[in-house]
This record gives structure tokens, C-alpha cells and sequence, in this order.
């Protein structure tokens, strides 16, 4: 899902249902303060926020914008910096990217000659690798659980744990936690898209009952509950004032219901098997060489939004300013469902060798069977110097505790140095600092960044504002990529290095631990992440500029 919704419609939804006498889709209730987490904040924060104020004042946003016009100003980038974007594809016709997509100067366009003998043939700005060579792409697929669901189930569904070995009954143990996973998970998708469906139908005859097209356009004098209500009536009004206090449109809640009636079609479905459309052998982890160089592909919102908070072009008197002008190698692995191993490991093979010096990689998943070969090149790109930025997650989890893949872990012990795991802050500087969606981890994530209201490049030269931790992700690679175009002489650990010590640490200490919706529980803000901080371009760049000979 695009924005939040799946935070705060999915709320609203599941009050709604819980508040009516009526329904049988009763669930337990969430606090209003909760179902109102997001507020209407044009008129509070400009839609660039996060490029904004440090200091907490109104917000804690990263000062990109401070540092242009001081510390940097009157002065040029010394390096062009490459930034691989591994997502769902990009518009790279987007009237904002279009300048600032990289060109691979070793290929010669529309010849169909591999003329780099990269092994890929007209990668002009990328490369696809959930594509085929005729052109077609796959837009929707399932979720790693359901993979590994259905490869299980035919292996162990009919078979006694007893007459196993120990090896196989490992195994098996394993797939009894994915086969609860998965079942839990079809729970959730039936129990979503009632809610929605239920929700959505009332919606509908409350349009009709108050005789308007939007019940946005209800006036609120009329919702105000009365005694002599019927039960049906005091629905129509609940489902209008939670539409109006939440700013809801329909087009929210057809999502909602789109996005559950998709987990059935395809995410969850155990009979969809779209990889045939790619024609490679799946299996067969020595083949790198397959896909196509369309990198815009279909389904490519996410990735145009991503690619547009890292490099959108600054200062063109068009939508937005990107953190940094840098070019763009587009990367497309990543569809509706889950990204698989295989093309995510070839993803960063692609970026490394082709000379991205940064990879961005908002996505993430909760299972990794060939999570060996993912860190082989993790392990390649990281021998390069190239630093790889990833989302954290938007699961609300202690990702110390639970999977969150893939990662700077490698398999047979060690990690990656030049790796960050990013977490999503909020622009409010209270006790919902954080992003209530967040994954977080005092271990495993580096630091926290602006990843709530962005605002960035969709498809078709039209922006919008996104939520989610594949948002901050590029908010900070985007201030590295910064710092290494000004500052080449620093290395990939070094700006980790920077980033890290630079952080801002926000004045409140207690704040909602996210995930904790339903009950909220109050946890110290420095627990959440390494620094326990929230990443500050002006203090990182400031820290350059003061350092001697051999700080860094």
C-alpha cells in the first residue's frame, strides 16, 4: 500500500466495526488519539519538511536545505556520484528525473549489442531482471511465505514427524512456523477485506442517505449523535464523521479493499506462479544474465517516489528539490509482492560492477531461502566500497528479535561494513516522534529519518506525499550521496561513519514504541536505533568541514 492507510484507515475501519451494535465484524477498539495519529498538516509543515528544521522547532527535519544555502554555498560538486535504485522500476521520463538518470556511456542505444560485454544488452539506464527479452514484465507475485508455504506443504504436509531424520525434521520444524505464518496471514486478509467491504457498502448509503456525492460534504451539524437515532442511522453518521475526522476519501477505502482482495489473488495465493513470464530457471543461481533494460516497467510508483527523494533535479522550478543532483541507474527487481533472492543478489551484482557508489534498497521481507547467494553479493559490493542503504521495515518490530531481510548478517558470520539499516521518524517532536509503523532495533538499525508525509516524483510528472521506512532509506542515501559529491576524497565507511556521529538527538526521551498501536507502550527513544538518533545533513556536512587531517 502507497501511503498509510494501512496505519490509520485500517484503524478507522476497524473502529468503525467495533463501535456498531450491529455488526458481527467486532474487533477490539483503538484509542481516539490513535485513530487520529495522522492529521491534515498542509496548513502545519511545508510539503519539503523533511529538507527543513533540525532542531526540533517545528520538527526534526535533516537541514539539507541550510546546508545548500550556507555551508555550500557559492560552491560545486567534485564528483558525480551514481546512485543505484533497486525497487519497482522508475519513471525515467519523469520531467524531474528525466536529467538526472544515469547513461551507461559503454552502451550504444537500440542496437541490440551487449556493447560493454557487461552481459546485458542496451542497459542504458539499468536493468530489469523481473522481465523477459520480449519486452514483458512481471507486475505482481507472491510473498516469500507463500513460497516457501507451497514448496513445504507438498514435501511434509503428509508426512509424520517420527519417520524423519534430524536434518529433515529441522526442516519440518521450520515448516510448521511458515505454514502458521501463512495461515495467519489468509486470517488477516479475510478479516481486512470484510472490514473494508463492509465499511466501504455503508459508506455508499450514507452518500445517498444525506444526498451528497462526498461525505466530506456532510455538514457536521448533521452527525451529531441524537437520542431518537435507530441503530442503522447512528452507523451512517459514525461512518461519515470518521470519513470527515480523517480526512478519508472512498479512493482510501477501495484501496484498502483492493489491497485485501490482491492478498488472495496473488500475495497469498498458492496456485499464482508468475516467474514463467521471466523464463529463467529459478533455480539455477549461476544465471545472472536474464531480464531487459526496460527499467520503468509497470507498477513503478514506489520507485519513481524513491528515486525522486534522492535525485530529483534541484532548483528546476518544478515540483520538488531531490537531496542531491546525482544520477540515477534505475534497478528493477522488485514487483507487487515479494522481491526474490535471486534477483535482488543479481540486483547489487549489477549495481557494483557497473560503478554505482551507493545502492539504495527500500524493500524488505521476513524470509530469505537463498539468502547465501544475496550475501555473496553483499560481500562483492562491499570489497568495492559501495555503501548500501536499506529500509528497516514497516512491520512495527524489534527487527533484534525478528527477520527483516536482506541484511548486513552474513550466513557464515561476519557483515558488511558499509551497510545501513534505516528507520522512519514523523515530523511531530513528541511522544509519536517515531513512525508509528516503524520497524526499529537497538542493534540493528543505524539511525532514524524523516519518513512520514515525503513528498516526491510519481509517474506521469505528477508528486505526492508517501509514508514508510522506503522513504527515510533514500532521505539518507541521498545526504550521503551529498556529502560524497562534495567531499570525494571521504570513503563509504567514512560518510557511515559521519552519519552516524551527526545525528541529532531529539529533546524528548519517551516516546510510543511503534507497533504498539492498540496498547501503547512508552520506550526510550535511544533504545530504538544504534545512535538513537535522527539523521542531520548540516551537522554531517558541518563535521566535515571542521575536521583536521586524520579525524576521519
Amino acid at each position: 500500500m502507497s501511503k498509510i492507510f494501512s496505519q490509520v484507515s485500517l484503524l478507522t475501519v476497524l473502529f468503525f466495526f467495533a463501535g456498531c451494535a450491529t455488526s458481527e465484524l467486532a474487533t477490539e477498539s483503538p484509542s481516539s488519539s490513535e485513530i487520529t495519529e495522522t492529521e491534515i498538516i498542509a496548513d502545519v509543515i511545508p510539503e519539503d519538511w523533511h529538507l527543513q528544521s533540525v532542531n526540533g522547532s517545528p520538527y526534526y527535519g535533516t537541514g539539507v536545505e541550510q546546508v545548500y544555502s550556507s555551508l555550500l554555498i557559492n560552491r560545486s560538486p567534485q564528483k558525480e556520484v551514481v546512485v543505484a535504485i533497486i525497487d519497482s522500476g522508475t519513471d525515467i521520463e519523469h520531467e524531474d528525473l528525466k536529467g538526472n538518470i544515469w547513461v551507461n556511456k559503454g552502451e550504444i542505444a537500440g542496437n541490440g549489442i551487449d556493447d560493454d560485454n557487461n552481459g546485458y544488452v542496451d542497459d542504458i539506464h539499468g536493468w530489469n531482471f523481473i522481465g523477459n527479452p520480449d519486452g514483458e514484465s512481471v507486475e505482481k507475485d507472491t510473498y516469500e511465505v507463500t513460497r516457501l508455504y507451497v514448496k513445504l506443504d507438498q514435501k511434509y504436509s503428509a508426512v509424520h514427524p517420527d519417520s524423519l531424520s534430524t536434518s529433515e525434521l529441522q526442516e519440518y520444524e521450520f515448516y510448521q512456523t511458515v505454514k502458521q505464518d501463512f495461515e495467519e496471514r489468509i486470517i488477516e486478509a479475510e478479516q481486512g477485506f470484510m472490514n473494508f467491504s463492509g465499511f466501504y457498502q455503508v459508506a455508499q448509503y450514507a452518500k445517498g442517505f444525506f444526498g451528497v456525492d462526498d461525505l466530506q460534504n456532510v455538514n457536521p451539524e448533521e452527525l451529531i449523535p441524537q437520542e431518537t437515532d435507530t441503530p442503522e442511522l447512528g452507523q451512517l453518521k459514525q461512518v461519515a464523521t470518521i470519513m470527515q475526522e480523517n480526512d478519508l476519501s472512498e479512493e482510501d477505502i477501495l484501496e484498502g479493499v483492493e489491497y485485501y482482495e490482491g492478498l488472495y489473488q496473488y500475495g497469498l495465493n498458492p496456485e499464482f506462479e508468475p516467474r514463467g513470464i521471466v523464463g529463467d530457471d529459478y533455480e539455477d543461481l549461476s544465471n545472472r544474465f536474464y531480464g531487459n533494460n526496460d527499467v520503468a516497467g509497470v507498477h513503478n510508483e514506489h520507485g519513481t517516489h524513491v528515486a525522486g527523494i534522492v535525485g530529483a533535479i534541484r532548483d528546476n522550478n518544478l515540483g520538488i528539490n531531490g537531496i542531491a543532483d546525482v544520477k540515477l541507474m534505475i534497478i528493477r527487481a522488485v514487483p507487487d509482492g515479494d522481491e526474490r533472492d535471486k534477483d535482488v543478489a543479481n540486483s547489487i551484482r549489477y549495481a557494483a560492477e557497473n560503478g554505482a557508489d551507493i545502492i539504495n534498497m527500500s524493500f524488505g521481507k521476513g524470509y530469505s531461502p537463498q539468502k547465501h547467494y544475496v550475501d555473496e553479493a553483499v560481500k562483492f559490493a562491499d570489497s568495492l566500497g559501495v555503501l548500501m542503504i536499506h529500509a528497516a521495515g514497516n512491520d512495527g518490530n524489534d527487527i533484534d528479535t525478528t527477520n527483516n531481510f536482506p541484511s548486513r548478517y552474513y550466513l557464515d558470520g561476519g557483515e558488511a561494513q558499509n551497510w545501513m539499516n534505516i528507520g522512519a521518524s514523523s515530523w511531530k517532536t513528541d511522544k509519536e516522534l517515531p513512525a508509528s509503523f516503524s520497524n526499529f532495533g537497538k542493534t540493528k538499525v543505524d539511525l532514524f529519518a524523516p519518513g512520514v508525509d515525503i513528498f516526491s516524483t510519481i509517474p506521469s510528472n505528477e508528486y505526492e506525499a508517501n509514508d514508510g521506512t522506503s522513504m527515510a532509506a533514500p532521505v539518507v542515501t541521498g545526504i550521503a550521496a551529498l556529502l560524497m559529491s562534495y567531499y570525494p576524497d571521504l570513503s563509504a565507511s567514512e560518510i557511515k561513519e559521519i552519519l552516524i556521529n551527526s545525528v541529532t538527538i531529539p529533546e524528548i526521551v519517551n516516546v510510543v514504541k511503534p507497533g504498539s498501536i492498540e496498547e501503547p507502550i512508552t520506550k526510550p527513544f535511544s533504545d530504538l536505533s544504534i545512535t538513537g538518533g535522527i539523521v542531520n545533513a548540516y551537522n554531517a556536512v558541518n563535521l566535515v568541514e571542521l575536521r583536521t587531517p586524520g579525524d576521519l
